[in-house]
């Protein structure tokens, strides 16, 4: 997975204020900051890329935020954001609520909404943690999810304990995941968060029809990943693990603008295509690479390789390896 770590540690104190307000401004959603510290701010971030979201762990020390009518005009990613606080306190007026939060809370913000928060520590830095997923991509109605923005989500129970727990494993120790499982993060994230609004709502209606679709479609596209190195691997065989018809299966994909085969049939040649190129792997042989992703036969998989990439197997892995070798140089 690819992590991205930011440190106040080696500017001039009064540059640091002014570095962090950037870098909340690019790597979560533009805010204006305010701090009594601001004249020798400490802080920290790691920023793991999930492709479509991102996961945040952040120590700083006290301030204020706001997000104004403005810089949502002017820039609105269009996301929900799930906070987690780890340490210190913090407090948010979002949406017509006021809602304090301690260690271990979760609550969730609007980023198209006006907001303003604030972090307190008796004892130094605040500690948080902040998922961010696009709002297009969370599998329940907007109008159910507005039911619980700037409410207080206890972390120690049901889902939502669930969700401290995944937040909390992933940022300790993301260097244990490949950057080929963010699929997998994500839609385990996304799962997690729609279960927990379910529960604070107690409505198990809330998963509407094209919602649990949506959550179904991502649940298969995590087994496909699981998958790919089957051969055996078919619509059929994906329908049968959940418990859904090959038709119903059709449909998820048609939803989305491809089928199953070409999906399979993409991720595969991603994967191959990886491999590829590791020059970790140079010594093992293309049709062994293609066998490894569920490609039987040698010509099949050269014949796919040039229609996607318009070069072959071989020619890509020269390209590829010959490039590095010169850049090592």
């Amino acid at each position: 997975m690819t992590v991205t770590s930011y440190t106040t540690d080696r500017l001039l104190p009064a540059d640091r204020f002014t570095w962090w307000h950037d870098v909340t401004v690019a790597t979560l959603i533009p805010t204006v900051l305010g701090s009594a510290h601001a004249a020798d701010f400490r802080a920290a971030a790691e920023v793991l890329d999930l492709g479509a979201g991102q996961i945040t762990s952040m120590r700083y020390l006290p301030l204020t935020s706001a997000r104004t009518p403005k810089l949502i005009r002017q820039n609105d990613p269009e996301y929900y954001q799930l906070s987690l606080t780890v340490h210190g306190r913090m407090g948010l007026s979002h949406s017509g609520h006021e809602v304090a939060l301690g260690t271990g809370d979760l609550v969730l913000y609007d980023s198209s909404r006006p907001f303003d928060g604030w972090a307190a520590s008796e004892t130094g830095a605040v500690a948080h943690i902040v998922a961010q997923v696009p709002k297009t991509l969370v599998p329940i109605r907007p109008n159910r999810v507005d039911r619980l923005i700037a409410t207080r989500i206890p972390g120690d129970r049901g889902f939502g304990e669930l969700l401290a727990q995944f937040l909390t494993q992933v940022t300790a120790k993301a260097h244990q995941y490949r950057p080929s499982d963010t699929g997998r993060l994500s839609t385990i994230i996304l799962d997690l968060l729609a279960a927990t609004v379910a529960q604070r709502l107690d409505d198990h209606s809330t998963l509407a029809l094209e919602s649990r679709q949506h959550a179904l479609f991502l649940r298969v596209q995590a087994f496909i990943q699981q998958h790919l190195g089957d051969p055996e691997l078919s619509p059929g065989l994906i329908a049968a693990a959940h418990h859904i018809s090959t038709r119903s299966l059709h449909r998820l994909f048609q939803n989305q603008d491809t089928t199953a085969a070409a999906y399979i049939r993409q991720q595969r040649l991603e994967r191959a295509r990886r491999d590829l190129a590791d020059p970790l792997l140079c010594t093992r042989p293309i049709h062994a690479t293609a066998r490894r992703w569920g490609f039987t036969r040698p010509a099949d998989f050269t014949r796919a390789f040039r229609t996607a990439y318009g070069i072959s197997p071989k020619e890509f892995q020269n390209t590829v390896l010959h490039s590095d070798i010169g850049t090592q140089r």
